[in-house]
């Protein structure tokens, strides 16, 4: 089994007003008067109040290349990993004392917004003071999804190495993007929602030194499950460009919510014998607000049971893989007592539904 003993998040440094950045978007947005009556409302519907950004509103009103993008992208997120996983380590409000990071078996780092060769797990050996004997496993391609099969591998290593630790890092740049050149519903769409942030999990192994030293009741990972529609590769993701990652987004996403992903969670409660319209709570990606309410549409539970989602979206926007793991870090901090069974669930490119089983102990 694995079992989350901290969670940390760590915020991209320019905080805007979903309103500056709207304005922003009108300027620079390949735009007609009929086209901006019809795609304004997706900022002003979209329930986001804050998104947090990597540059200054300036940065993303001048064109640049892919290489420039990318080089500013690697500089960012070697910063914003070292912050989340220090804050992770040392985070007294779960842990009764700071781990060293020498205790670190595994890292497994987590993006699809930038490119790096070798990984840029391999600079967080140095940057951490992590042994050079420490396992690594890179993850790009995941999207939204990532967290959540972040956490799933984690567990599955950790079944067959109990006495590990395993630090994920998710970080995601997602404003850098956005293109000035096309003019497609999804581009604007991804402007309006997405948003950067880093965030880090430290999990441990059922024989692992560390169950010791948290503080409080922690969700420990009961299973995990993965499954991807046929045919779907074209639902979401990027087209790779001279000029960058141009996103791709299906309108139909919320109704793959309440068809496809309703089929996964109704599997995984049988097989877990859970009732899921008792549940206090679900840590679910906020992907957007149609998104959230799908999940609750397809649950059949009340709408308390998505509230730290809305809260995340709300404060936050769509920051991609660390997204899933602000929420749990919100609902973590609210140390549910022993015995509290819920899920965490994320949906991404592929299209793929992940599932991970949580009881807190």
């Amino acid at each position: 089994m694995a079992h989350i003993l901290s969670c940390s998040v760590h915020e991209a440094e320019f905080n805007y007003k979903q309103e500056e950045i709207q304005r922003l978007i009108e300027n620079i947005f390949p735009m007609n008067e009929s086209e901006i009556k019809k795609l304004i409302p997706i900022f002003t519907n979209s329930q986001i109040s804050n998104r947090q950004l990597a540059f200054p509103l300036e940065w993303y009103t001048e064109e640049r290349r892919l290489q420039d993008v990318n080089a500013s992208y690697c500089e960012k997120v070697i910063s914003y990993s070292k912050q989340a996983a220090m804050k992770c380590l040392r985070n007294r409000q779960f842990l009764q004392k700071e781990i060293q990071p020498e205790e670190i078996d595994h890292i497994i780092f987590v993006s699809s917004t930038g490119i790096a060769t070798p990984t840029i797990d391999a600079y967080l050996l140095d940057e951490l003071g992590l042994r050079n004997d420490t396992k690594r496993t890179p993850l790009f391609g995941l999207g939204c999804a990532g967290g959540t099969s972040a956490v799933g591998k984690a567990y599955d290593y950790l079944k067959g190495a109990p006495k590990s630790n395993v630090l994920i890092i998710c970080v995601e740049l997602c404003s850098i993007t956005f293109q000035h050149n096309d003019s497609s519903v999804s581009n604007f769409v991804g402007s309006a929602l997405f948003g950067d942030g880093a965030s880090c999990l430290l999990l441990a192994g059922d024989e692992s030194p560390l169950l010791q030293i948290k503080t409080s009741t922690a969700p420990k990972v009961t299973s995990f499950s993965t499954k991807t529609k046929p045919h779907s590769q074209s639902v979401m993701g990027w087209s790779v460009k001279d000029s960058g990652f141009e996103v791709i987004f299906k309108k139909s996403i919320p109704k793959l919510v309440k068809s496809f992903w309703k089929e996964h969670i109704e599997e995984r409660r049988r097989a877990l014998h859970m009732d899921t319209t008792e549940l206090p709570f679900i840590v679910a990606h906020p992907g957007g607000r149609k998104v959230v309410e799908a999940f609750v549409t397809s649950l059949g539970a009340e709408e308390s049971v998505v509230s730290a989602s809305r809260d995340v979206l709300h404060q936050h926007g769509n920051m991609s893989s660390p997204t899933v793991h602000f929420v749990l870090h919100q609902i973590m901090l609210q140390f549910p007592p022993s015995g509290v069974r819920s899920f965490m669930t994320s949906l991404g490119p592929g299209f793929t539904s992940e599932i991970v089983s949580l009881e807190w102990l």
